[in-house]
């Protein structure tokens, strides 16, 4: 089962006839637009097909709050009505989700962190029914101390930054989606559909969140086993580093011989002290880095070429078709023919 559904989930709650869902998704100068409506279009939908078939279902209701209430410029541009302050988030919250923001620097991205909207997700969040992250939002929740001893994901160009700076969070880069207990985080923007989606469900049952998705056009759940697709190449170069180049050298060389030996002796250390530097640069050991490389070709070659499985389990470097099969059902939760019929 993947981590994402390492927590069982509980019954759908029984929703008052007279109450509806109460949901406060928290913004802030420069979010991602989608980290917020994306959401909250997902429990509008939810709302209005529930309403059509079981006349005075609760449903949801949605409320943006900032720190001051006014309006916030979004990265798109795009600015953002808020209906409250921090402050005026008073009673019961059944889900407090915040969104996440990023700064481009150089080659890579930089996770904002808010203080104030930190500082009061420290005192908050413990009394609603629910919370959750969208995107680079996992950032702030850290910050807080709200994933201390909890599995989280977040998008995979912050992934390693996220693991770095909170050593307490267990940091899955690959997942779409991760629940633990209440807390929920999620992946890259558009993951938060599929996360509302999987709230939705929790709440009032699958067959609302299959409708919610019908009318949305999308998946109840992707295809791929809730994985990010998370590309091998994702920890931020440093200029001169060893390793870096090392990673370099491996994505042009993935049929070669690529075990944690071959790969000490190309930079005349032993195999000890290398696996101990591979795994500080890239919070991971060099088996699992390969076959993230490896995965990556083949993924690319299923996309773009008429391969076949045994010439594609060849190129990437996974020798053979049952390799192939294997390492996409461990980590991404399909096979090579449904991948390709989904991304060709």
């Amino acid at each position: 089962m993947p981590a994402a559904e390492a927590a069982a989930a509980p019954a759908p709650a029984s929703a008052s006839a007279s109450a509806p869902h109460r949901v406060v998704i928290v913004a802030f100068a420069g979010v991602e637009l989608l980290d917020v409506t994306g959401p909250a279009e997902v429990f509008s939908v939810a709302t209005r097909v529930a309403g059509t078939s079981n006349p005075g279902h609760p449903g949801y209701v949605v409320r943006i709050a900032t720190a001051d209430g006014g309006p916030v410029a979004t990265s798109s541009g795009v600015r953002l009505l808020a209906d409250l302050t921090l402050d005026e988030v008073q009673g019961r919250v059944d889900t407090l989700l915040v969104a996440g923001a990023v700064d481009m620097v150089g080659d890579g991205v930089e996770p904002v962190i808010d203080s104030e909207v930190t500082d009061w997700l420290r005192k908050a969040a413990p009394t609603a029914r629910r919370t959750g992250s969208i995107c680079a939002g996992a950032h702030l929740l850290a910050a807080a101390g709200l994933l201390d001893g909890l599995s989280a994901t977040t998008h995979w160009l912050t992934a390693a930054r996220l693991a770095a700076d909170h050593p307490r969070v267990a940091v899955d880069p690959d997942p779409i989606f991760i629940r633990s207990g209440s807390v929920w985080t999620c992946a890259g923007v558009t993951s938060g559909l599929d996360m509302a989606l999987a709230m939705v469900a929790e709440d009032h049952g699958q067959a609302l969140a299959l409708a919610t998705a019908r009318m949305m056009v999308m998946y109840v759940k992707r295809s791929g086993g809730q994985s990010q697709f998370s590309v091998p190449l994702s920890a931020p170069a440093t200029s001169g580093d060893r390793i870096d180049d090392l990673r370099v050298w491996i994505a042009d060389h993935l049929t070669e011989d690529l075990t944690a030996e071959a790969l000490a002796a190309r930079l005349h250390l032993s195999v000890r002290h290398f696996s101990r530097l591979f795994r500080l640069r890239t919070h991971g050991t060099p088996a699992a880095y390969v076959e993230s490389a490896r995965l990556e070709a083949a993924r690319r070659l299923l996309e773009e070429s008429d391969g076949s499985l045994p010439d594609i389990a060849a190129a990437s470097g996974l020798g053979s078709v049952e390799t192939l099969h294997r390492s996409f059902q461990r980590r991404l939760g399909t096979t090579p023919a449904e991948y390709r019929r989904r991304f060709r």
